[in-house]
């Protein structure tokens, strides 16, 4: 199976949850530890433009990442986000970024990083 986080296509070994409509995956660039990103399976641009069974099914996941994510990192709370349209701060859509220098490969963790964290974070859902 194939992921995609607008843009980008996702290695599935970065994929620690998958429901029905849809999934979690780890960060390449967290901001914090445990900063992860659950997505809607089918890719839309906006929130508006899921139907009411994805919008359901996005925020039943995100209850259940985090609380796998606030047992694992050792948290007391939650930060959820969503930044929904470019003034939002939303950078990820249909076509690529406009500050590339920002998405450098450079600053990215390792795909190795990404697949541990993830493989951890599998685990709780098995």
């Amino acid at each position: 199976m194939s992921f995609r986080f607008g843009q980008h296509l996702i290695k599935p070994s970065v994929v620690f949850l998958k429901t029905e409509l849809s999934f979690a995956l780890v960060n390449r660039k967290p901001v914090v530890p445990g900063h992860v990103l659950v997505c809607p399976l089918r890719p839309v641009e906006r929130f508006r433009d899921l139907n009411p069974d994805e919008v359901a099914d996005l925020f039943q996941a995100t209850q259940r990442v985090g609380s796998v994510v606030e047992k694992h990192f050792q948290g007391t709370s939650l930060t959820v986000a969503m930044q929904d349209g470019p003034e939002a701060g939303q950078t990820v859509k249909l076509q690529k970024h406009d500050k590339e220098e920002e998405d450098s490969p450079a600053l990215w963790r390792s795909e190795e990083d990404m697949a541990a964290e993830a493989a951890a974070l599998r685990a709780y859902f098995q």
